[in-house]
C-alpha cells in the first residue's frame, strides 16, 4: 500500500504536463419533508432550518457557539484570516463553477478551472468548489460582508442550475435527478466494480466536499436553496448505495484512495438532522468501514500502512452516527482511534503521517522527512477532537487542539497576500532542513486550507448543554456574544506571543461556571484574578479550572500562564527532541540536512532551566542557541528549518566541571542528567549535592556507575553554585 503513488506525487507529475498544454475552455428540529414540491425533481423539498443553525445534538454535554457569535480580535490569527478573506473576495465564482457547467452542458462563460487537481479532465474535479463554498460561507458568517453573501448565493444558484441541467440532458443521464458533480456518474459506477486509483480517484470524497459546502451555505449563509440541492444529492446517494450488499460496500471502502469518502457519513448524518429523511440516515450508515470500525471499537490498532486522511474523517462520522443511533460501537471506535493517533503518531507540530500514510505506533524520529504531516490530516484531527469534546469534555482533546492549531495550522498559510491562490501547505516537513511549499490551488490541502483560516474562533468558547457553564478553551483574542444570556465577553490577548490575557464582561451577567483550560504546558504556573483579586484556586496542567460566581457587567478575569522553555522527546529515540516555549514550537534556522546537535545541561545552574542555555534573541518568540536562531514554527516563510534536534549530553558535567563520567541511560532511555534535572529547581547547593549523591547511588546499584564514577560525579556536583 505504501508503495502506491501519493496524490501529491501525481500532482507533481501532472504539473509538468500541464505546463506545456493549452488551458481548456444548525440544527433545526428533524422536520419531515413537505408533501408537495415546486421544484422539478420528483421528491419532496425539505423543511428549511433557520439561518445560522448547525448540527448540534441534544445528547452533547457541551455545545459550540455559531461561528458568527465569536469574532477574532487583533493578532496573528486575524492577520492570517484576513489574507484568506481577501482571496475569498477576489477569486472569480465562474472559475469555481467552470467544471460543473461543462459537465452539465452549460456555457462556462470562458472561465478556466482553478488548476491543480481541479482541471477540465481531472478525476477529482468539483471537490475544490465544495471547499470554496465552505470558505465563502464561513467568511460571510464571520464578517457579514454583503459581497460574500452575493457570491455565495451566486454559487448555489449556479449549482442548482447544473443539477437540473444534468438531470434533464446529462450525457450519460444520471441514475437519479439529485446527482450533482463535475463529472459523469461513471466514477461511481466503476467504484462499485472495485476500480482502483488512479483509474478513478475518490468519487465519494468529491461528493462529500460538495455536500458539506452546500450544508455550510445553508447553515452559515442562510441559503435555503442549498439545503434543497443537498437533500436531492442525499436521495441520490441513498439510491446508489442503499441497494448494495454490505460485503460490497466493505470492499469498496477498503480500496486505497478510490474508496476514500471523506466525511460522507458525517455529512449525511448532518443532512438527516436538517431534513428528517430516514433515507439520509440510512445512507450515512452505508459508509461503515466495517473491519476498521470493529477493530478500533475493540481498541485493536490496525492503522500502520493505511492512508491517514482517508480514514480520519470516517471517525468523525462515527461520532455523529452515535448521536443518532446510540450504538456504543461508533463512540468507542472514535475515542480509541483518536488515542491511536494523538501521542503515538503525532509530531511536535500536532501533525501526523508520512507521505500521507500512518506509520507504526511510536515511529516519530524514524519517520522525519520532507513529506510529513499532510495538512488535511490535521484539519480532520481537529474536527474529530472537537466532536469528541462535545460528548466528553476531556481537557486532552482541547490540549491537542491548541497544539495543532497554534503550530501546524497557523504555520500552513504563507505570510503573504495572494488573490489567485490560497497559499497553503500540503505536507509540512519535519526533517532537518525542511522547507515549506505553499500554493496548492486545486488540491485537497488547498481546499481544507481555505477553510482552516476562516474558522479559527470556532473552538475558543463552548457552553454546557444546559447553559450553566462557559468553557474557554483557547487564548485567542476574541469576543463572544451569547444572546440567550445577554452576554458579551471580550478576551484580550497577545497569544501566542505571551500567556497573559483578560476576559472582560462587556454586557450582561448572571450565575454560571467559567471553566478555563489549563494547558499541559502550563508548568510554570497558572494564576487567575477576578477584579484584581488573585483567586485561591489550584490549577493542574491538563485540566479545567472552574470559577463559580454571579458575574456582572464590568467584571474582569485575568489569567497569567508564564511560558517556559521545555523539550519533548520522541518515543522511538529519546535523543531526538523538539523545543517549545510554552505552546509554541521553536525551529532552528539552518540549511543543514542532518539533525543539529544540542547540549544544554553543561550550562545549567541550580534552577535547572533551559533559559541558562537558550537565550532571547531580541524579537518576540525568537531565541539563540549553539550559534543558531530559533524562531516560532508558525512564521510561514520559505526559510529552511529544523523542528527536531539531536540531544548530545555525553558526560556528566555541572557548570564548568566535567566529571569525565559517561552520562549513561537506564532502560527507559533517560540518562543520569535527564533524571537529575527533572527534580529542579534546587534551592541550595547542599540540596543539589544531596540529590546528585542519591541518584548516583541508584545508578551504582543498577550497574550504571562504578564506585569511582559515583564519587567523581558527587565531587563535581559539590562545585556547582547559583
Amino acid at each position: 500500500m505504501s508503495q502506491l503513488p501519493t496524490r501529491r506525487g501525481l500532482l507533481r507529475l501532472a504539473a509538468g504536463t500541464a505546463a506545456a498544454a493549452p488551458l481548456l475552455h444548525a440544527t433545526s428540529a428533524a422536520a419531515r419533508p413537505a408533501t408537495a414540491s415546486t421544484d422539478r425533481f420528483p421528491f419532496a423539498a425539505p423543511a428549511v432550518a433557520s439561518a445560522g443553525s448547525a448540527a448540534v445534538s441534544s445528547t452533547w454535554a457541551v455545545q459550540p457557539f455559531p461561528l458568527g457569535q465569536v469574532s477574532l480580535g487583533d493578532g496573528v490569527f486575524r492577520r492570517k484570516r484576513d489574507l484568506m478573506l481577501d482571496f475569498a473576495m477576489a477569486y472569480p465564482a465562474d472559475r469555481i463553477l467552470a467544471v460543473f457547467r461543462a459537465n452539465a452542458g452549460l456555457d462556462t462563460r470562458g472561465a478556466r478551472p482553478p488548476g491543480g487537481w481541479e482541471t477540465a479532465d481531472g478525476n477529482l474535479r468539483g471537490h475544490f468548489g465544495g471547499h470554496f463554498l465552505t470558505l465563502v460561507s464561513q467568511a460571510y458568517a464571520d464578517t457579514r460582508e454583503a459581497a460574500l453573501k452575493a457570491k455565495l448565493d451566486e454559487l448555489v444558484a449556479a449549482l442548482g442550475e447544473c443539477q437540473r441541467a444534468t438531470a434533464d440532458h446529462g450525457s450519460p443521464k444520471p441514475s437519479h435527478p439529485g446527482y450533482l458533480a463535475a463529472y459523469p456518474e461513471t466514477q461511481f459506477i466503476l467504484l462499485e466494480s472495485y476500480a482502483t486509483y488512479p483509474t478513478i480517484w475518490a468519487p465519494y470524497y468529491t461528493c462529500h466536499k460538495i455536500l458539506r459546502g452546500l450544508l455550510d451555505a445553508h447553515t452559515l449563509g442562510g441559503n435555503a436553496q442549498a439545503l434543497a440541492i443537498a437533500s436531492a444529492m442525499g436521495d441520490w446517494v441513498h439510491s446508489r448505495l442503499g441497494r448494495l450488499p454490505k460485503a460490497q460496500l466493505d470492499r469498496m471502502w477498503s480500496i486505497y484512495i478510490a474508496g476514500e469518502y471523506g466525511g460522507m457519513n458525517e455529512v449525511m448524518a448532518d443532512l438527516y438532522t436538517l431534513t428528517g429523511r430516514e433515507e439520509h440516515l440510512a445512507a450515512a450508515r452505508c459508509f461503515d468501514n466495517t473491519p476498521l470500525l470493529e477493530a478500533c471499537a475493540a481498541d485493536r490498532d490496525l492503522l500502520e500502512g493505511r492512508h491517514a486522511n482517508q480514514h480520519i474523517p470516517q471517525f468523525t462520522g462515527y461520532a455523529r452516527l452515535f448521536d443518532h443511533t446510540g450504538e456504543e460501537e461508533y463512540a468507542a471506535a472514535a475515542r480509541n482511534f483518536w488515542a491511536m493517533v494523538v501521542g503515538p503518531r503525532t509530531y511536535a507540530s500536532g501533525g501526523t503521517g508520512k507521505g500521507e500514510m500512518f506509520k507504526a505506533r511510536g515511529a516519530v524520529a524514524g519517520t522525519l522527512g520532507r513529506d510529513n504531516a499532510e495538512t488535511c490530516a490535521t484539519y480532520n484531527m481537529l474536527k474529530l477532537s472537537r466532536q469528541l469534546f462535545f460528548r466528553t469534555p476531556d481537557p486532552a482533546y482541547m490540549d491537542y487542539y491548541e497544539r495543532a492549531l497554534t503550530n501546524h495550522i497557523l504555520a500552513s498559510r504563507r505570510d503573504a497576500p495572494s488573490q489567485d491562490s490560497p497559499e497553503v501547505t500540503y505536507f509540512v516537513g519535519l526533517g532537518p532542513g525542511a522547507v515549506r511549499e505553499y500554493d496548492n490551488m486545486g488540491t485537497c490541502c488547498g481546499g481544507t486550507g481555505m477553510e482552516n483560516h476562516t474558522k479559527y474562533q470556532d473552538s475558543v468558547f463552548f457552553r454546557s448543554a444546559v447553559g450553566d457553564a462557559l468553557y474557554v478553551n483557547l487564548a485567542l483574542a476574541s469576543t463572544l456574544r451569547w444572546p440567550e444570556r445577554g452576554l458579551v465577553i471580550e478576551q484580550s490577548s497577545p497569544y501566542p506571543a505571551e500567556g497573559v490575557r483578560t476576559l472582560t464582561f462587556r454586557e450582561g451577567g448572571g450565575r454560571f461556571d467559567l471553566r478555563l483550560l489549563v494547558p499541559s504546558w502550563a508548568t510554570a504556573g497558572f494564576t487567575v484574578g477576578v477584579n484584581g483579586v488573585v483567586q485561591p484556586v489550584r490549577a493542574t496542567p491538563g485540566s479545567h479550572l472552574t470559577l463559580s460566581r454571579t458575574w456582572q457587567r464590568g467584571d474582569r478575569v485575568t489569567v497569567s500562564a508564564p511560558y517556559r522553555l521545555r523539550v519533548e522527546r520522541t518515543p522511538d529515540d529519546p535523543s531526538a527532541q523538539s523545543l517549545f516555549y510554552g505552546p509554541v514550537l521553536l525551529v532552528a534556522r539552518s540549511e543543514a540536512t542532518t539533525l543539529r546537535e544540542f547540549s544544554f545541561y553543561k550550562d545549567f545552574r541550580l534552577r535547572g532551566d533551559l533559559a541558562d542555555s537558550v537565550r532571547p534573541e531580541g524579537r518576540p518568540l525568537h531565541f539563540t542557541t549553539h550559534g543558531l536562531t530559533l524562531a516560532p514554527f508558525h512564521l510561514a516563510d520559505d526559510a529552511p528549518y529544523h523542528a527536531y534536534f539531536r540531544r548530545v549530553e555525553p558526560s556528566v558535567v555541572f557548570g564548568g566541571t566535567d566529571s569525565r563520567v559517561a552520562n549513561r541511560a537506564r532502560g527507559d532511555g533517560l540518562t543520569f542528567l535527564d533524571v537529575l534535572w527533572q527534580q529542579a529547581p534546587f534551592t541550595t547547593s547542599a540540596r543539589f549535592t544531596a540529590a546528585v549523591r542519591a541518584l548516583a547511588g541508584a545508578w551504582l546499584s543498577q550497574g550504571l556507575f562504578t564506585t569511582s564514577e559515583r564519587d567523581r560525579v558527587v565531587a563535581a556536583a559539590s562545585r556547582l553554585r547559583q
